[in-house]
């Protein structure tokens, strides 16, 4: 693991642990065995940092749940892997899952560009528009239909993640759950 890299784990683990205010940089570099000026060279402030982690993170689970449904025809198939991956992804890496909640409530989401945050996920904004074309899907504005499934997945993840079902009842859940958004949204 190269020092970007390390100094990225580290501050995944502790913004998670202590929060973004709470983990000063020098305690950043200090776990990470980094001097502090190795740190502000690859990341000039902690805006910075907690930026590139967010990407960074954001980037690695689009590429994860890409990999789920890049052999899936139907738009139904692609939908149904699209939101058994994204829980999925969220149950198995859940200090990256915790890290991107308190990302996306906090004021750095503001701070970085809209298309890049719109980047990773273009790939499904323009199958959600190719099936609203289609008369596949409700004919709504794809920015609504994608803002429903985003807080679908995400309030379905809190859930799960408060239960802590065994692997067959949590499948059930995402069988069902998915049906759900399947009707809200055709």
């Amino acid at each position: 693991m190269d020092k970007k890299e390390k100094l990225l784990t580290t501050a995944l683990h502790l913004f998670v642990e202590y929060g973004f205010h709470n983990t000063p940089t020098s305690k950043i570099a200090r776990e990470a065995g980094i001097a502090n000026g190795t740190l502000f060279y690859f990341y000039p402030t902690k805006d910075d940092l907690v930026k590139a982690l967010y990407l960074a993170v954001k980037g690695k689970m689009a590429q994860d749940i890409a990999v789920e449904i890049e052999h899936k025809e139907t738009f139904h198939d692609i939908m149904r892997g699209y939101y058994s991956a994204s829980l999925n992804w969220a149950l198995k890496n859940k200090t990256e899952s915790r890290f991107m909640e308190q990302f996306n409530s906090s004021p750095y989401l503001k701070q970085i560009a809209e298309e890049e945050i719109k980047k990773n996920n273009q790939p499904l904004r323009e199958l959600l528009q190719k099936a609203i074309h289609e008369k596949i899907i409700k004919p709504l504005d794809v920015e609504i239909i994608f803002t429903l499934i985003s807080g679908h997945v995400f309030s379905i993840n809190q859930y799960l993640v408060r239960k802590q079902f065994a692997k067959p009842e949590q499948d059930k859940v995402i069988q069902d759950t998915f049906d759900l958004l399947w009707d809200m949204i055709t």
